[in-house]
């Protein structure tokens, strides 16, 4: 199993890299600049570039800004529902319907309240113009919980035309090896909420039939693979273990009874076991911690070398991670921009073909990854 890990280097290698480095504009990394094209964002979480150049940027507080023509606009996008915003929870995921230029269906990943607390919602509305009509609640995760921690919240559609979220564990660690609670797995519907006939658990009795995967603790990160059509997510381990993974229908991704991450504070999760029968093993995972959360495959032209490359963004490391793979298998990382421009919460590639970042602070930003080399 692969845990990459910081490179380190030694002698007059590292003493001139470091004195070229110095010499380079802030931030940069790895031959890489980190172009900051819109600030005054607070606390954002999800962005969805719409094909008429418009951006939507979610921030946890529940207002939904835009970006039209570079600038920022002051009046935010009205239609919302009330988003709650609890712990971690809040206005959290975007993304556009595949026919999204017919349809105008925009998808929403949001804590809401209700009986027995809060849990993760998906909605959608029709947007234009910087109103969201039609609003339609799909999914209320149940059983809700009081705890503010582990929301999930990120949505992809696959080449089928079917919605996946995912939700974490609420911070009930059992509950993600119990299909009779939503917590910890990943869900999957038809693009209106109906519960596809090929679910899983559809005929299990007491299962949630929404469920599509479960044994998650908190995944923050959701993509598509571009060759294989699968998804693709990463989640949070507790102290080291974030893992990288690859959905599978009915797939048991082990936690809490296996991780490669111990406590905070320092012990053994459960038995301290990684492997176990029936249980799915990461592509790779992270060991100390990166805390991912956002992520893409790069397709475009703007860095040729990078193709097929995926990336991941990185909270409590301030990274941009650049993982080289293999098919599915593991082969090397590269740290882009750590310690450059803070806390990454979510990175996607846009439709000009350059990689775009959001930095999770009370000020965050919206950067554009531009390659020196």
């Amino acid at each position: 199993m692969y845990h990459p890990e910081q490179r380190l280097f030694g002698g007059w290698l590292l003493a001139f890299t470091l004195v070229l480095l110095l010499m380079l504009p802030f931030p940069v990394a790895a031959g890489v600049s980190a172009v900051k094209t819109v600030d005054g964002l607070k606390q954002p979480w999800g962005m969805a570039f719409l094909p008429d150049g418009e951006i939507l940027i979610s921030e946890r507080s529940g207002t939904l800004r835009r970006i039209h023509n570079g600038k920022l606009l002051a009046a935010p996008v009205s239609g919302l529902p009330a988003i709650e915003e609890h712990g971690q929870g809040g206005l959290l995921g975007l993304a556009l319907h595949p026919q999204f230029a017919k349809n105008h269906w925009l998808y929403v990943a949001y804590a809401g309240k209700g009986k027995g607390g809060y849990s993760t919602h998906l909605a959608r509305g029709q947007y234009q113009d910087g109103a969201l009509t039609q609003w339609q609640v799909l999914f209320e995760a149940t059983p809700k919980s009081d705890p503010g921690q582990h929301f999930g919240g990120r949505i992809v559609f696959d080449r089928a035309g079917y919605v996946y979220l995912s939700l974490g564990d609420r911070g009930e660690r059992d509950s993600a090896q119990d299909l009779s609670s939503h917590a910890g797995s990943v869900i999957r519907l038809h693009d209106d909420g109906r519960i596809p006939a090929d679910n899983p658990f559809v005929n299990t009795p007491g299962a949630k039939p929404e469920i599509y995967s479960y044994g998650h603790r908190n995944m923050q990160c959701m993509a598509l693979h571009p060759v294989s059509g699968q998804v693709w997510t990463c989640e949070h381990g507790p102290q080291g273990g974030d893992e990288v993974n690859i959905e599978g229908a009915g797939a048991n991704y082990g936690w809490p009874v296996i991780t490669y991450g111990e406590e905070y504070g320092g012990g053994a999760v459960g038995k301290g076991a990684t492997q176990q029968e029936g249980m799915e093993q990461p592509v790779l995972y992270w060991k100390p911690s990166i805390a991912p959360s956002g992520m893409a495959f790069y397709t475009g032209d703007k860095y040729p070398a990078w193709r097929g490359n995926l990336f991941v963004g990185a909270l409590k490391s301030e990274l941009v991670s650049r993982v080289t793979l293999d098919g599915n298998r593991y082969v090397s990382e590269e740290r882009l921009l750590e310690n450059a421009i803070g806390r990454i919460r979510d990175i996607q590639q846009a439709p000009d073909g350059y990689l775009y970042v959001l930095t999770d602070e009370d000020e965050g930003g919206l950067y554009r990854l531009e390659a020196s080399d």
